[in-house]
Protein backbone atom coordinates (compact mmCIF):
# COMPACT_ATOMS: atom_id res chain seq x y z
CA UNK A 1 0.00 0.00 0.00
CA UNK A 2 1.13 3.38 -0.75
CA UNK A 3 1.38 6.46 1.84
CA UNK A 4 -1.87 8.60 1.96
CA UNK A 5 -3.41 10.80 4.22
CA UNK A 6 -6.01 9.52 6.31
CA UNK A 7 -9.32 12.01 6.91
CA UNK A 8 -12.53 11.17 9.31
CA UNK A 9 -15.04 13.29 8.03
CA UNK A 10 -17.76 15.07 10.78
CA UNK A 11 -20.29 15.64 8.21
CA UNK A 12 -21.25 15.12 4.20
CA UNK A 13 -20.14 19.21 4.18
CA UNK A 14 -16.69 18.79 5.57
CA UNK A 15 -16.63 15.69 3.65
CA UNK A 16 -17.20 17.54 0.42
CA UNK A 17 -14.55 19.94 1.51
CA UNK A 18 -11.57 17.52 2.58
CA UNK A 19 -12.19 16.30 -0.82
CA UNK A 20 -11.88 19.62 -2.37
CA UNK A 21 -8.62 20.13 -0.53
CA UNK A 22 -7.20 16.59 -2.45
CA UNK A 23 -4.79 16.15 -4.69
CA UNK A 24 -6.71 12.91 -5.58
CA UNK A 25 -8.83 12.03 -2.98
CA UNK A 26 -11.32 9.22 -2.45
CA UNK A 27 -14.14 8.28 0.11
CA UNK A 28 -13.89 5.65 2.10
CA UNK A 29 -17.22 4.02 3.21
CA UNK A 30 -16.84 0.39 4.28
CA UNK A 31 -13.34 -0.34 2.61
CA UNK A 32 -14.52 -3.74 1.07
CA UNK A 33 -13.40 -2.68 -2.23
CA UNK A 34 -11.38 0.06 -2.03
CA UNK A 35 -8.69 -0.76 0.73
CA UNK A 36 -7.85 -4.56 -1.00
CA UNK A 37 -7.19 -2.57 -4.29
CA UNK A 38 -5.02 -0.23 -2.26
CA UNK A 39 -2.77 -3.09 -0.52
CA UNK A 40 -2.47 -4.77 -3.93
CA UNK A 41 -1.30 -1.01 -5.28
CA UNK A 42 -3.72 -1.02 -7.72
CA UNK A 43 -4.92 2.33 -6.28
CA UNK A 44 -2.83 5.27 -4.39
CA UNK A 45 -4.89 8.22 -3.44
CA UNK A 46 -3.27 11.04 -2.14
CA UNK A 47 -6.12 11.38 0.76
CA UNK A 48 -8.82 9.24 2.18
CA UNK A 49 -12.19 10.87 3.51
CA UNK A 50 -13.51 8.24 5.88
CA UNK A 51 -17.46 8.62 6.29
CA UNK A 52 -18.06 6.31 8.32
CA UNK A 53 -19.08 8.50 11.67
CA UNK A 54 -21.15 10.62 9.80
CA UNK A 55 -24.36 10.64 11.80
CA UNK A 56 -26.61 11.88 8.94
CA UNK A 57 -25.53 9.33 6.88
CA UNK A 58 -27.01 6.71 9.38
CA UNK A 59 -30.29 4.58 9.92
CA UNK A 60 -33.17 3.11 8.20
CA UNK A 61 -37.17 5.12 8.08
CA UNK A 62 -40.45 4.45 6.88
CA UNK A 63 -42.04 7.46 5.54
CA UNK A 64 -44.79 8.18 2.99
CA UNK A 65 -44.96 4.90 1.43
CA UNK A 66 -40.90 4.32 1.20
CA UNK A 67 -38.01 2.56 3.20
CA UNK A 68 -34.86 5.27 3.80
CA UNK A 69 -31.73 3.68 4.16
CA UNK A 70 -28.89 5.68 5.50
CA UNK A 71 -26.15 5.52 3.12
CA UNK A 72 -23.52 4.55 5.88
CA UNK A 73 -25.41 1.69 6.71
CA UNK A 74 -24.11 -1.01 7.42
CA UNK A 75 -25.37 -4.78 5.24
CA UNK A 76 -25.94 -6.34 8.47
CA UNK A 77 -28.04 -4.00 9.73
CA UNK A 78 -30.03 -3.82 6.95
CA UNK A 79 -30.82 -7.61 7.12
CA UNK A 80 -31.09 -7.40 10.78
CA UNK A 81 -33.67 -4.56 10.33
CA UNK A 82 -37.23 -5.64 11.09
CA UNK A 83 -38.58 -2.94 10.03
CA UNK A 84 -36.49 -4.28 6.30
CA UNK A 85 -37.71 -7.49 6.94
CA UNK A 86 -41.42 -6.09 7.33
CA UNK A 87 -41.52 -3.74 4.08
CA UNK A 88 -39.35 -5.26 2.00
CA UNK A 89 -38.12 -8.68 2.61
CA UNK A 90 -36.29 -9.69 -0.51
CA UNK A 91 -33.96 -6.76 0.14
CA UNK A 92 -33.34 -7.90 3.83
CA UNK A 93 -32.52 -11.50 2.35
CA UNK A 94 -30.55 -9.98 -0.25
CA UNK A 95 -28.59 -7.68 2.55
CA UNK A 96 -28.27 -11.11 4.39
CA UNK A 97 -26.30 -13.12 1.35
CA UNK A 98 -23.75 -10.11 1.24
CA UNK A 99 -20.06 -11.85 0.84
CA UNK A 100 -19.25 -13.10 5.20
CA UNK A 101 -20.43 -11.65 8.01
CA UNK A 102 -17.15 -9.67 8.16
CA UNK A 103 -17.98 -8.18 5.04
CA UNK A 104 -21.71 -7.24 6.05
CA UNK A 105 -20.07 -6.08 9.36
CA UNK A 106 -18.12 -3.92 7.71
CA UNK A 107 -19.58 -2.94 3.98
CA UNK A 108 -22.57 -0.39 3.62
CA UNK A 109 -24.85 0.17 1.38
CA UNK A 110 -23.90 3.60 -0.07
CA UNK A 111 -20.53 2.16 -0.98
CA UNK A 112 -21.95 -0.94 -2.79
CA UNK A 113 -24.07 1.51 -4.94
CA UNK A 114 -21.33 3.75 -5.33
CA UNK A 115 -19.09 1.24 -6.53
CA UNK A 116 -21.53 -0.36 -9.04
CA UNK A 117 -19.78 -3.36 -9.23
CA UNK A 118 -21.41 -5.81 -11.91
CA UNK A 119 -21.66 -8.37 -9.88
CA UNK A 120 -22.83 -7.04 -6.55
CA UNK A 121 -26.37 -7.46 -5.03
CA UNK A 122 -28.20 -4.13 -4.38
CA UNK A 123 -28.34 -2.92 -7.54
CA UNK A 124 -30.54 -5.40 -8.30
CA UNK A 125 -32.62 -4.00 -6.00
CA UNK A 126 -32.00 -0.83 -6.82
CA UNK A 127 -33.63 -0.70 -9.89
CA UNK A 128 -36.42 -3.76 -9.44
CA UNK A 129 -37.73 -1.24 -6.73
CA UNK A 130 -37.39 1.83 -8.79
CA UNK A 131 -35.41 3.52 -5.67
CA UNK A 132 -34.05 6.68 -5.72
CA UNK A 133 -30.42 7.40 -4.98
CA UNK A 134 -30.03 10.67 -2.51
CA UNK A 135 -27.03 12.44 -2.90
CA UNK A 136 -25.06 15.76 -1.34
CA UNK A 137 -26.54 17.53 -4.41
CA UNK A 138 -29.66 16.13 -6.24
CA UNK A 139 -31.72 12.74 -6.18
CA UNK A 140 -31.29 10.46 -8.56
CA UNK A 141 -33.52 7.69 -10.18
CA UNK A 142 -32.58 4.36 -10.68
CA UNK A 143 -33.49 4.29 -14.19
CA UNK A 144 -30.77 7.17 -14.34
CA UNK A 145 -28.00 6.22 -11.52
CA UNK A 146 -26.73 3.10 -13.49
CA UNK A 147 -24.69 4.15 -16.37
CA UNK A 148 -22.45 1.29 -17.24
CA UNK A 149 -19.62 -1.47 -15.10
CA UNK A 150 -18.49 0.38 -12.32
CA UNK A 151 -20.13 3.71 -13.78
CA UNK A 152 -22.62 5.95 -12.39
CA UNK A 153 -24.32 9.15 -12.47
CA UNK A 154 -22.73 10.55 -9.94
CA UNK A 155 -20.25 13.72 -10.28
CA UNK A 156 -16.50 14.22 -9.18
CA UNK A 157 -16.75 14.57 -5.16
CA UNK A 158 -20.73 14.20 -5.30
CA UNK A 159 -21.54 11.88 -1.93
CA UNK A 160 -24.65 8.96 -1.85
CA UNK A 161 -26.31 10.27 1.44
CA UNK A 162 -29.49 7.65 1.45
CA UNK A 163 -31.11 5.33 -1.06
CA UNK A 164 -35.32 5.70 -0.65
CA UNK A 165 -37.07 2.41 -2.13
CA UNK A 166 -40.71 2.40 -2.41
CA UNK A 167 -42.40 -0.63 -0.73
CA UNK A 168 -43.52 -3.04 -3.06
CA UNK A 169 -46.47 -5.53 -2.64
CA UNK A 170 -44.25 -8.77 -3.04
CA UNK A 171 -40.43 -9.07 -3.47
CA UNK A 172 -38.02 -11.28 -3.18
CA UNK A 173 -33.80 -12.25 -4.37
CA UNK A 174 -32.36 -14.91 -5.65
CA UNK A 175 -28.87 -15.68 -6.31
CA UNK A 176 -26.24 -17.89 -7.61
CA UNK A 177 -23.08 -17.00 -5.75
CA UNK A 178 -19.60 -17.94 -6.85
CA UNK A 179 -18.34 -20.28 -4.43
CA UNK A 180 -15.19 -18.42 -3.08
CA UNK A 181 -16.14 -14.82 -3.32
CA UNK A 182 -19.77 -14.74 -2.88
CA UNK A 183 -20.29 -12.18 -5.63
CA UNK A 184 -23.45 -12.76 -7.81
CA UNK A 185 -22.79 -14.89 -11.08
CA UNK A 186 -26.53 -14.39 -11.56
CA UNK A 187 -28.84 -12.75 -8.84
CA UNK A 188 -32.15 -11.59 -9.98
CA UNK A 189 -34.45 -9.11 -7.79
CA UNK A 190 -38.45 -9.23 -8.23
CA UNK A 191 -40.75 -6.64 -7.08
CA UNK A 192 -44.37 -6.28 -7.58
CA UNK A 193 -46.54 -3.34 -6.93
CA UNK A 194 -49.76 -2.65 -5.67
CA UNK A 195 -50.61 -0.80 -8.68
CA UNK A 196 -50.19 -4.11 -10.58
CA UNK A 197 -46.57 -3.08 -11.97
CA UNK A 198 -44.05 -5.55 -12.10
CA UNK A 199 -40.05 -4.82 -12.23
CA UNK A 200 -37.79 -7.71 -12.70
CA UNK A 201 -33.53 -6.78 -12.65
CA UNK A 202 -30.52 -8.55 -12.77
CA UNK A 203 -26.68 -8.30 -11.52
CA UNK A 204 -23.81 -10.11 -12.10
CA UNK A 205 -24.51 -11.43 -15.81
CA UNK A 206 -24.33 -8.67 -17.64
CA UNK A 207 -21.51 -7.25 -19.66
CA UNK A 208 -23.10 -3.12 -18.89
CA UNK A 209 -24.09 -4.42 -14.54
CA UNK A 210 -27.43 -4.31 -13.82
CA UNK A 211 -30.33 -4.42 -15.65
CA UNK A 212 -34.05 -4.79 -15.97
CA UNK A 213 -35.78 -7.86 -18.01
CA UNK A 214 -39.05 -6.37 -20.13
CA UNK A 215 -40.36 -9.72 -21.33
CA UNK A 216 -40.02 -11.33 -17.64
CA UNK A 217 -42.23 -7.89 -16.61
CA UNK A 218 -44.83 -8.47 -18.65
CA UNK A 219 -45.38 -11.95 -18.15
CA UNK A 220 -45.54 -11.87 -14.41
CA UNK A 221 -47.85 -8.79 -14.94
CA UNK A 222 -49.97 -10.98 -16.42
CA UNK A 223 -49.19 -14.11 -14.52
CA UNK A 224 -47.09 -14.14 -10.99
CA UNK A 225 -45.72 -17.69 -11.33
CA UNK A 226 -42.48 -19.14 -11.86
CA UNK A 227 -43.90 -20.87 -14.49
CA UNK A 228 -44.41 -17.25 -16.28
CA UNK A 229 -41.34 -16.69 -16.70
CA UNK A 230 -39.55 -20.59 -17.03
CA UNK A 231 -39.43 -19.93 -21.27
CA UNK A 232 -37.80 -16.24 -21.53
CA UNK A 233 -34.26 -16.02 -21.55
CA UNK A 234 -32.10 -13.39 -22.05
CA UNK A 235 -29.95 -12.63 -24.60
CA UNK A 236 -26.50 -14.45 -24.26
CA UNK A 237 -24.26 -12.16 -26.56
CA UNK A 238 -25.13 -9.38 -23.62
CA UNK A 239 -23.47 -11.57 -21.05
CA UNK A 240 -20.43 -11.58 -19.37
CA UNK A 241 -18.10 -14.59 -19.74
CA UNK A 242 -15.43 -16.00 -17.98
CA UNK A 243 -13.45 -18.64 -16.21
CA UNK A 244 -16.58 -18.41 -13.53
CA UNK A 245 -18.57 -19.25 -16.13
CA UNK A 246 -19.97 -18.84 -19.80
CA UNK A 247 -22.30 -15.93 -21.41
CA UNK A 248 -24.76 -18.76 -22.31
CA UNK A 249 -24.39 -20.22 -18.53
CA UNK A 250 -24.93 -17.02 -16.88
CA UNK A 251 -28.23 -16.71 -19.19
CA UNK A 252 -29.52 -19.72 -18.05
CA UNK A 253 -28.71 -18.69 -14.49
CA UNK A 254 -30.90 -15.67 -14.88
CA UNK A 255 -34.08 -17.44 -16.24
CA UNK A 256 -33.28 -20.42 -13.25
CA UNK A 257 -32.55 -17.27 -10.77
CA UNK A 258 -35.82 -15.60 -11.72
CA UNK A 259 -38.29 -18.67 -11.70
CA UNK A 260 -36.85 -18.96 -7.55
CA UNK A 261 -37.24 -15.20 -6.61
CA UNK A 262 -41.00 -15.35 -7.88
CA UNK A 263 -41.31 -18.86 -6.06
CA UNK A 264 -39.77 -17.26 -2.45
CA UNK A 265 -41.80 -14.07 -3.40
Amino acid sequence: MYETNYHRAGSVSEAASLMAKADDGKFLAGGQTLIPTMKQRLAAPSDLIDLGQIAELQGITEAGGSLRIGAGTKHADVAGSALVQRLIPGLAKLAGGIGDPHVRHMGTIGGSVANNDPAADYPSAVMALGATVHTSARDIAAEDYFTGMFDTALEENEIITAISFPVPEKSAYAKYPNPASRYAMAGVFVARFKDGSVRVAATGAGQNGVFRIPAMEAALSANWSADAVASISVPADDMLSDIHGSADYRANLVTVMAKRAVAAA
